[in-house]
């Protein structure tokens, strides 16, 4: 077909990018002109990919304080109220202002759940608008009922059916409301009608076509989820490999032993990470195992550790975790996508948001243990890392997820679908 313009909004951290990249990478690649919006602070990366990037505010700086912020949003139970209604609504004209100018004479407007302004753009321009998701929670199935991070007692109501799932669904909508008003109060001065339904619940998701990016491995179609979403699969994407020094090294301690257990908390955890990292090099040292410990941070700022650990900044996942032999990470849906790709068993430590359910997803599947970041000591690390490593059917049932999940191409059925629609 001829060479659309698709513009993606995305916010948050590069688990809620790196899906959109891959996306534009295979658009690119078929001869289409992808932009991303997205925060200022993830320009670099977007760029590392070849892909068109332009800032949409509010910018990282202007937020605050990182490990301010990140302390606040990870609380499980008011973190979500200070992600919409703290940092993301009081900005939403601001937000509108920079992806109107991106969204000029595109194509197709494609959002991320976080995007509010996108449906305003696409409704006010009659410009043809794909949502996307990218984990099961954010279908808000009362059939599939996801486990939230401030409510994990619910999960023992599920015997009771999808009543108490759609009655608390119910009062969530009374308070979610409220987070709302600068969107209403927007949409008021843009000449728009009254919304039909709630940005963050049904508003999020475009008549024309909704992609849930992730594998059918942790989720199938429900009858409750909206009728235009199709499940494409993880479209998967990492970093630019390793500079030479930084793959040497890496490359060296492979080869110097047996498989090690790598710890990662994501890209947005690790800034509140505090004692986890000495806990984990603890448990590895009771397992008698190796370990690499992915932090975020200079590796001298952890200090002196064991040889038989090696610490790390940042690494490509897909560079690192097959050749692990287990995964330690908070369960993330990017980290967790290239966690199931690799093959290999992981201990999953959520701390907030989809992490809590996500995990829950893996462990259904046979190839995860979790333990609450908050009780992710040596003891309990240790424990639960024995009785991974320990048993054959965790690997044996990690290997023939990572195969199925190493068979799906979630960017190539994206953009099936997107350029269906665009025609």
């Amino acid at each position: 077909m001829n060479s659309k313009h698709i513009v993606f909004a995305t916010f948050g951290s590069l688990g809620d990018l790196h899906p959109y990249i891959a996306i534009a990478l295979e658009l690119k690649r078929r001869g289409h002109r992808p932009l991303i919006a997205t925060f200022d602070g993830l320009r670099e990366a977007v760029g590392a990919a070849g892909i068109e990037f332009t800032a949409m505010r509010p910018g990282m700086d202007e937020l605050g304080d990182r490990l301010a912020v990140m302390q606040r949003l990870l609380e499980p139970w008011r973190g979500p109220e200070y992600l919409v209604r703290g940092m993301f609504m009081p900005r939403v004209r601001e937000s509108y202002d920079d992806l109107l100018r991106a969204a000029g004479g595109a194509d197709l407007l494609i959002t991320h759940p976080l995007a509010f302004a996108g449906p305003l753009i696409a409704e006010q321009r009659g410009m043809r608008w794909v949502s996307t998701l990218l984990s099961p929670l954010s279908l808000f199935s009362a059939i599939d009922p996801p486990l939230f991070a401030a409510a994990p007692w619910l999960q023992y109501v599920r015997k009771f059916g999808v009543a108490p799932y759609r009655l608390m669904f119910g009062l969530a909508r009374l308070k979610v409301r409220q987070w709302e008003k600068p969107l209403y109060r927007l949409r008021a001065e843009l000449g728009l009608p009254p919304a039909r339904g709630i940005a963050q619940l049904e508003g999020q998701y475009s008549p024309l076509l909704n992609l849930a990016l992730f594998s059918r491995v942790l989720a199938s179609p429900q009858a409750d989820w909206p009728e235009q979403t199709v499940l494409c699969g993880f479209p998967r994407y990492d970093s630019p490999p390793a500079d030479a020094g930084t793959q040497a090294e890496l490359d060296a301690f492979f080869a110097a032993g047996d498989p090690p257990i790598v710890f990662g908390l994501g890209s947005s955890a690790v800034l509140i990470a505090g004692d986890f990292w000495h806990e984990a090099i603890e448990a590895a040292q009771r397992l008698k195992r190796r370990a690499i410990l992915l932090t975020g941070a200079p590796p001298e700022s952890l200090g002196a550790v064991p040889p038989t650990v090696k610490v790390f900044q940042y690494l490509p996942y897909s560079a690192v975790f097959p050749r692990t032999a287990a995964v330690v990470h908070s369960g993330g849906i990017g980290t967790l996508a290239q966690a199931l790709a690799a093959g290999r068993p992981q201990l999953i430590v959520p701390v907030a948001f989809d992490q809590p359910d996500n995990a829950r997803r893996a462990a259904q599947l046979g190839v995860a243990l979790t333990v609450p970041f908050k009780k992710a000591t040596a003891d309990a690390m240790t424990e639960a890392l024995e009785m991974l490593l320990a048993s054959p059917d965790y690997a044996a049932r990690a290997r023939a997820i990572g195969e199925q999940v190493g068979r799906e191409d979630g960017a190539r059925n994206a953009c099936d679908e997107l350029e269906r629609v665009m025609r």
